[in-house]
Parts: C-alpha cells; structure tokens; sequence
C-alpha cells in the first residue's frame, strides 16, 4: 500500500476497534444483565456466572463487527472530507479507489474475522454455555436446601424451604407449580426430605395440604400425610441438553443427524441457519461499501441536512433488518432463502454503482426532513432544558 493508503487505513482501523470494543461493551452488558437471574435464582457461584458470561462475546461479535465498521468509516471519512484531506487526495492525482483500497482490505479482514468467530468459536461456546446452564438446573439439592430462599428450579417451579432441622429433615416447605396451563398447584408441609432413589431424586413431603386453582375457578384443598413430589427430570438435566441449530457446527448443519429428533421436526431450520452462516460473514464488506458510498467522495457536507454517519447507519440498519427478516423467514419457508444471498449482494451492488458513478448515496428526501426536524426538536429542547432548570431552582430557593 501506498503512504496514503496506510495513513487511511491505520486511521480507520483506529477508529474501528474504538467502536468495536464500546458497541460490543453496551451489546455484552445488556445479555449479562438478562442472564443474572442463573445466580440469584440458581445459587450459582460468581465464577460460573462470568464463566457463562464470557461464552456470550462469540455469539454477539459477528453482529457488532459490521455495524462498528461502517461507524469507523463513515466517521473517519467524514473527518477527512471536514479537514479537506480528501480533497488534496484527490486533487494530487489519486483516484478515488486509492481511499477505497485500504477501506476495502480492512473490510475483508473484518469479514474473515466475523466468519472464524462464528463457525469456529460460537458453536462450541454456546455448547459449553448449555452445559453450565444445565448443569445448574441439575443441581437440585444445592438448590433447595439452603434456608430462606425462594429458588426458581424450572419455568413455573418454585421451591422454598423454611429451614433445616437437625435431624437432616427440612421443614416449612412450600412448592408453587403452575407448569400445567390453567392448572395452579400449592404444596405446603410441615416437614419433609430430599430422597434419592434409583429413579432419580424424590422430595418426600409430610403433614402439609394441596392447593389446587382450575381454569373455572375451583379451588379444592386436600389435607396429606405424606406426598412425594418427582424431582428427577430437572436432576437429569444435565444429561438432556438439547442442541439448536445455532449451536450446531457449520460441518453438522451440512450434513445433520438423521436421528436428531430438532431435526426431524423441523429441517428447514438447519437449512435456514445454515444459509445464515454462508451470508453472515460478508456484511463488514457491504457495510464499507455503503460507508464508502455515502462519505467517500471529496465534496463539502456543510449544506447537508444531516451528519454522513447518520445516513450511513441508518442505511446500515435498513439492510441488516431486511438480512434479518429474510433469514428468519427461511426457518418456515424455503423460498426466503435465495433471498439471505440477494440482500448483501444487492446492497453491494448498489452501493458499488454510486461509487463507481460518482455520487453519493443518501436518504430519501422524507427521512431527512424528519430526521432534521428531530434533530431540532433535541438541540431546542436541550437548549431549554437549562432556562428550566434555573427558573424553578431559583423558585424553589425563593421558597
């Protein structure tokens, strides 16, 4: 590469890791915060919960990378263009692909990067992140027994126990199930014990009552001696972990189990994910083209209505919903699937046909001026938010 071209691409793989570890920072956190309830409801230690934590970055790298690239870009062709570098490039005889290259290269090394980490690295992650999930589900007697808890052990199955008695019993259990649709159970005893038996464990519950709540309405109440409530298909969890297409490997999902029971109720599925895996990768590279195609060029921003980043993101979006959708139909129809591979290569081609012509790619008239009309919406408010501020802070000292 030429020394512009490395200059262009060391400032644009700058900005790129900026964006990639920011975006990836807030996308990491919000999946952390809605897996947080595997510790609180599962007594799980720290260590697992980071453990399961860590497993999530490979799933959600191969979204972030495409988006972080085109704000690199975008951000730092727009920076170029205001400090009329772009114009001297060009102005000293270079063509407009000598901006391109380097914008390019890095986009095939973002694309091979996203393909490795989700065919290489996701599918075992998300195996060893069921297992850990598993593996808490199944261990039940840790679950149960400490005192005072109320512990979440299945989707509409809540366990409490009062306290432990020194004889190893436990006592003051209470058990809410209402995994039957329409059908609430309340189980209250006195005293009880966890079993274990060939079966599996058993919570042998003695001198308590049932509450039983039908969908009409019906309660009946039924006093027990002794009551065993099975525990052994959450203690063999553990042993049933059950595999999505997505946590298959590309090599499985080419040629699946014929036995697999995910597979034999729905195949196209594993053809949807599939076709997701073969199209994925190469949406870095488009989203460089719609970068280089919305800021690329050496002209003045300054009468636009708004910023190229925005219109180069907001385009983004549009085709990353439109990926989305298409391969999401492709789960239940297999006519959606030529339409996962046009998506990307429209797009391309798209953008490449308003680099090569010289123009540049912006949105329609009726998103800008709704767009700008927001913008001025925000900047008055926030302009009037501090007059507002004062006025009834000092109306408030006055009192």
């Amino acid at each position: 590469m030429k020394v512009v071209e490395r200059y262009i691409f060391n400032r644009t793989l700058a900005v790129f890791v900026a964006a990639l570890f920011w975006t990836l920072a807030i996308v990491w956190t919000t999946q952390v915060l809605a897996r947080i309830d595997l510790v609180t409801d599962s007594g799980q230690s720290a260590l697992t919960f980071f453990e399961i934590a860590t497993l999530i970055l490979p799933s959600i790298i191969p979204i972030v990378v495409p988006f972080a690239l085109i704000i690199a870009v975008a951000q730092t062709l727009s920076m170029m263009n205001t400090d009329s570098e772009l114009v001297v490039i060009s102005a000293a005889g270079n063509s407009r692909w000598t901006v391109a290259r380097p914008i390019i290269i890095l986009a095939l090394l973002a694309s091979a990067f996203s393909f490795a980490v989700d065919n290489g690295v996701d599918p075992y992650a998300r195996e060893r992140g069921r297992e850990l999930v598993a593996a808490a589900r199944a261990d039940l007697l840790s679950l149960i027994i400490q005192e005072g808890t109320f512990r979440k052990v299945d989707e509409g199955l809540f366990v409490q126990i009062g306290k432990r008695l020194p004889d190893g019993r436990l006592g003051g259990i209470f058990v809410a199930d209402s995994r039957q649709e329409g059908i609430d159970l309340v189980y209250y005893a006195k005293t009880g014990a966890v079993v274990q038996k060939e079966e599996g464990s058993v919570l042998v519950m003695a001198d308590g009552v049932v509450h039983r709540e039908t969908p009409g309405g019906d309660i009946s109440v039924i006093r027990f001696t002794s009551y065993a409530f099975d525990l052994s298909a959450f203690s063999s969890a553990a042993d049933e972990i059950t595999m999505f297409p997505k946590d298959r490997t590309i090599a499985y999902l080419i040629n699946p189990d014929p036995n697999d029971k995910l597979y034999q109720a729905k195949p196209q599925s594993f053809r949807a994910e599939l076709h997701r895996r073969f199209t994925e990768w190469v949406y870095p590279l488009v989203f460089a083209l719609i970068g280089l195609a919305v800021a690329g060029d050496a002209r003045s921003h300054r009468e636009s209505r708004i910023h190229p980043l925005l219109t180069a993101v907001t385009i983004a979006l549009f085709v990353r919903w439109l990926g989305f959708f298409v391969t999401n139909q492709a789960q239940t129809s297999a006519l959606f699937a030529p339409l996962a591979y046009a998506v990307p290569i429209v797009a391309s081609l798209v953008a490449i046909g308003f680099i090569r012509s010289n123009r540049t790619m912006e949105l329609p008239f009726a998103w800008v001026e709704r767009l700008a009309a927001t913008r001025q919406f925000a900047l008055r408010t926030a302009s009037f938010w501090p007059w507002l501020t004062r006025r009834f802070g000092a109306g408030r000292g006055a009192a």
